[in-house]
């Protein structure tokens, strides 16, 4: 593994003295999430010294709240909106086959059909499949990556969704999405590559000001202030956007998902999908995991007042899932099944109507003072937002770079599948880190308790990677981003031990 990419403590003061001694740069990057870090991957690649600052951690907010899912643009098409939807199948064929095939895998999805449903709501959504598996043919995913849509009886219905109500069930209409492993390990991938393009990738430093006469960033963790010369600076912040360009006007959606056990549905070997009452392009999704949890989500509801850094899932949310998905199941969930919770809020661009109908697409515009602002988007279009971002930096400040590449840098780790398979490394190592799973096990250092499961089996030497080479600085980034054992918190408090011993084992 080449050092280049590795994210650690050492590393980020190393960076900071440099940044300290060389405050001119060509780009600073605000926000570390999938956003900012594309950017910083696609702006470091084209030869520009790039720095992205992070006031808390990689993947701190809504990037690691999303469904886990790489969407194909169904949705958009049955919307009309034809160039996002296209967008989105072209982005995901990209992320599925060369930048990412070890963190994104196929997903069967599954919408029952029962007597009694309004047969032409049935025969839209068939159609809408049809229509979303062209998408995949014109994006040029082979159907040996993602399968297409296919009509299915009750009992292979059932096959799949062991948990769903059974009388009346006629059918099953299945189609194919891509399903992230993780996304806050995608977020992090794409910034550890940046780093072996020559980013600087340093978190827990803020932007304290922006103007047109440089930045002032503050070191978190010491308080101390590092004034910048960027000749760009691109505004990644998300939902928090409007505070380094107030000319900004958002108005964020809250996407709501519970952790339930796979038990509590049956053990779906798909992913329950289930249309909202009066909607054809809206559904929740209950889908299962690699631990065998089950995510379920999504609602679709406006902000109410401060945007906060963590958002809290309200009652409402959980009530509205439940009663949602206890309408296709055989056995009623309740509030006793959800031994977990997360919210995130998309960064939508204000505009007319509700926010479930607000456009999905993305915004780049430069400010008076010349910081050039990214906002809306979906995760799946990552890499073509921050193409865009990085176009309209080069142009607008008259960088010399060369072109974007993106399209054809594979993040750590990524490997083809035929690669991936034939490593001699534990499977479930393999899914989580592709080819570094091999580092991982290193991380062993000899001692076979070191791959003994923690928690969902995660193990300490997972633990040990992510401080030594991920840029874990404390407890809540190994719980709650590098692993994820923390969106159960009973779980985290189990773990809480192990990941302090890691980061005293390899020092913070």
């Amino acid at each position: 593994m080449s050092r280049s990419t590795s994210l650690n403590a050492a590393r980020r003061e190393t960076e900071l003295a440099a940044l300290e001694a060389r405050p001119d740069i060509d780009v600073l990057v605000v926000g570390g999430g999938v956003t900012g870090a594309g950017v910083a991957l696609d702006a470091a690649s084209r030869g520009l010294r790039t720095v992205l600052v992070e006031r808390d951690d990689l993947a701190f907010g809504t990037s690691r709240w999303s469904s886990k899912l790489v969407h194909g643009g169904l949705r958009y098409l049955a919307k009309g909106q034809i160039g996002i939807a296209y967008e989105s199948a072209r982005e995901r064929d990209v992320l599925m086959r060369v930048t990412a095939p070890h963190l994104v895998r196929p997903l069967p999805m599954v919408v029952p059909v029962y007597r009694g449903d309004a047969p032409m709501r049935a025969l839209i959504v068939r159609a809408g499949m049809g229509a979303g598996d062209l998408l995949r043919v014109l994006a040029g995913t082979p159907s040996s990556v993602l399968r297409g849509p296919r009509v299915l009886s009750a009992r292979q219905t059932l096959r799949l969704l062991p948990g769903v109500r059974r009388e009346g069930l006629l059918a099953g209409i299945l189609s194919f999405d891509g399903q992230l492993i993780d996304d806050a390990r995608l977020v992090i991938g794409i910034a550890r590559t940046a780093a072996g393009e020559g980013a600087s990738i340093i978190t827990r430093c803020s932007a304290q000001s922006v103007s047109a006469d440089g930045a002032v960033l503050r070191d978190e963790i010491d308080g101390r202030i590092i004034p910048v010369r960027p000749r760009a600076v691109v505004n990644a912040t998300g939902v928090h956007a409007d505070a380094l360009d107030p000319r900004i006007r958002l108005r964020p959606s809250r996407g709501t998902h519970l952790v339930l056990e796979g038990a509590a549905l049956g053990h779906p070997r798909a992913a329950l999908t289930v249309p909202l009452p009066g909607s054809v392009d809206r559904f929740v999704f209950a889908m299962p995991q690699p631990d065998g949890r089950v995510f379920a989500g999504l609602t679709d509801e406006p902000l109410d007042g401060p945007t906060p850094r963590v958002p809290e899932v309200p009652e409402e949310d959980v009530d509205f899932l439940l009663e949602r998905f206890n309408g296709a199941l055989a056995t009623a969930l309740t509030k006793d099944d959800v031994i977990g919770s997360f919210a995130g809020l998309r960064p939508l661009l204000d505009g007319d109507g509700d926010s479930a109908n607000l456009s999905r697409e993305h915004s780049v515009t430069v400010s008076p003072q010349g910081t050039v602002t990214v906002v809306g988007g979906k995760l799946t279009t990552y890499r073509a937002m921050a193409e865009e971002t990085v176009d309209a930096v080069v142009a607008e400040h008259r960088l010399a770079a060369a072109p974007c590449r993106t399209r054809e840098i594979p993040l750590v780790g990524a490997a083809s599948h035929e690669e991936l398979d034939s490593l001699d490394a534990p499977r479930h190592l393999v899914a989580r880190y592709g080819m570094e799973a091999l580092d991982v096990v290193a991380e062993a250092d000899d001692d076979p308790a070191s791959l003994t499961p923690v928690v969902r089996g995660i193990t300490p030497a997972e633990l040990r990677f992510g401080v030594r080479h991920e840029g874990a600085l404390d407890v809540s980034d190994l719980l709650e981003r590098r692993t994820r054992i923390g969106l159960v918190p009973a779980d985290g408090e189990r773990a809480a031990a192990a990941a302090e011993r890691a980061l005293s084992e390899v020092g913070r």
